[in-house]
């Protein structure tokens, strides 16, 4: 079994697979469930001071529910990480309480797909995590938007490459700076107002995030759409299911893109 591991600056997703294998034809995927045979997820905290015997302990706590053990079952670990302290914490819980090498995602591990970056080493590995996974499912050309921390937008040639993207503040680190700079305003919580103008101040802070950042996302996409051509454009990420539903141009929405990508990695580089 395989554990995928993303490290976010928020939080941390991880998933657990079982024997299908992308690209084993005595272990096909079944086209019916396209992360292949993802058995549970899991969503933490990320906290750059955990250890790694703390780690150890949440993930055998977490696979322990499908009577999992770690030395014998877990045949490997795949990492995708932005926080470099927890990346090293991870490899050193990997090797000392499961036994295994992990395959993480960062210079010199092969993906199966050209980095078109001037610099390919400043892509972050979830980044390229995403756009494996997208063009493995729908092909090419296709457009990733990632709501995470930072809403990110990457671009995937028709040929299988990565072209680039766009970042810029995620939904609750601007929610964030905005109640923090703004004393009248308060907290809400992240859901559809009822309409789009605001008949409260809660109504019109949810109307602004949520109907605002749709429109943000909308309006960078047509421009990848204008430069790409006709593509396929899939959401991912912890609040993609908020903003999906009301874009024009979000075709599909894949919450564990990332963990299927990391599967695809691993695979490459086992």
């Amino acid at each position: 079994m395989l554990l995928a591991i993303d490290v976010g600056n928020t939080q941390t997703v991880i998933g657990l697979f079982g024997a299908e294998d992308p690209g084993n034809p005595e272990h096909p995927v079944d086209p019916e469930n396209k992360e292949g045979d993802l058995v549970d997820h899991w969503r933490i905290v990320t906290v750059a001071e955990r250890t790694s015997d703390e780690l150890a302990l949440l993930l055998r706590q977490f696979i322990g529910w499908h009577g999992v053990t770690p030395m014998e079952q877990i045949t490997g670990i795949a990492i995708s990480s932005v926080v470099p302290s927890v990346t090293a914490a991870l490899r050193q819980m990997s090797e000392r309480h499961f036994g295994v090498t992990p395959c993480v995602i960062e210079p010199g591990v092969r993906t199966g797909m050209p980095i078109l970056y001037e610099n390919p080493k400043e892509v972050g590995a979830d980044r390229i995590a995403n756009a494996v996974a997208a063009y493995d499912l729908y092909g090419g050309p296709s457009i990733v938007v990632d709501f995470g921390t930072a809403t990110t937008l990457d671009a995937v040639s028709a040929k299988g490459e990565y072209l680039g993207g766009a970042i810029f503040p995620g939904i609750e680190v601007s929610m964030d700076a905005l109640f923090g700079r703004a004393a009248g305003l308060r907290k809400v919580e992240l859901v559809p107002p009822r309409n789009v103008i605001g008949k409260s101040t809660v109504e019109s802070i949810q109307s602004g995030a949520i109907h605002g950042f749709t429109g943000q996302v909308d309006h960078l996409v047509r421009c990848f759409v204008h430069e790409l051509g006709d593509c396929t454009v899939v959401a991912t990420g912890g609040l993609a299911s908020l903003i999906a539903p009301l874009s024009t141009t979000i075709q599909h929405q894949e919450p564990w893109l990332t963990l299927y990508g990391l599967r695809i990695v691993y695979e490459r580089n086992r």
